[in-house]
Parts: structure tokens; C-alpha cells; sequence
């Protein structure tokens, strides 16, 4: 029987969410962040900055244009989707440092983090369900 611990311990270096992608992004760090969804999905908002590589793209695509030493994060549409797993898949069989991130593009939007498209960057209204909607306050 595996360990809880270590069973956490692993879940944490497969996986991340909306919420540290974007601090880690914002303290600049160097972070691959990998949209593997559709054409289609690309063109109607994904995560600011990130890079479109479909996941049946990504053993062709990713050694040419990811450095192979790259801590890479993928994400698909939601939870409901399972692109993120097969986009993870295909860099850890190439041998990348490679999380999922949970929650999708739907999670980063709902916690209102930069989403851009063909008219540029936006950040749309928090989900209080899912996100902190901070108030600001003139001093």
C-alpha cells in the first residue's frame, strides 16, 4: 500500500493549478505553459503567453521548439477534459518536467488570471466560487 504522503508528494510534482501558474508566471519565472486544445478552442481565449501545441503535435513539435531541460505546464478546457493528461503524456515520454494544470482554462478564467485572444488581453470578472474578487480601496 502506497504511503499518503507519498502519494501527495507525487500528486504535487504532476500536477499544479490556476492559482501557482500565475504566481509562478508573475515572479517570473521560466515556465512553458502549453495549451494542447483544438484550433478552434485556441481562438476563443487561452492562458496570456502560453504557447498552442495540440497534443497529437507534441512528439514532433515540442523537441524542436521546448528546451528539453523546460519545466513545462500543460492545460486543456476543464476538469470534464482529458487533453491535459494525453499533452502530459506525450512530454514525459519525451522527457520533460511536465505538470498538468488542474482546472483548465476554465479555472484560470473563472479566477479571473490574463486571458488572451485575437483582440488582445483581457481579464474577465472573478467567480466568487472559485477566486477572491479583491475590492479596491482609495487611501
Amino acid at each position: 500500500m502506497i504511503d499518503r504522503t507519498d502519494f501527495y508528494a507525487a500528486k504535487l510534482t504532476y500536477e499544479t493549478d490556476a492559482s501557482d501558474v500565475h504566481a509562478a508566471l508573475k515572479a517570473g519565472e521560466e515556465l512553458f505553459v502549453i495549451d494542447v486544445r483544438s484550433d478552434e478552442a485556441w481562438a476563443q481565449g487561452r492562458v496570456s503567453g502560453a504557447v498552442h501545441m495540440h497534443y497529437s503535435e507534441i512528439a514532433v513539435r515540442a523537441p524542436a521548439e521546448i528546451p528539453a531541460d523546460a519545466d513545462v505546464v500543460v492545460y486543456c478546457w476543464s476538469p470534464g477534459c482529458d487533453a491535459g493528461a494525453k499533452g502530459a503524456l506525450e512530454f514525459a515520454k519525451l522527457g520533460y518536467r511536465v505538470r498538468e494544470m488542474i482546472g483548465g482554462f476554465e479555472y484560470w478564467v473563472r479566477e479571473g488570471y490574463p486571458v488572451e485572444d485575437a483582440d488582445g488581453v483581457h481579464r474577465r470578472p472573478v467567480d466568487p466560487l472559485t477566486g477572491i474578487a479583491r475590492v479596491r480601496t482609495r487611501a
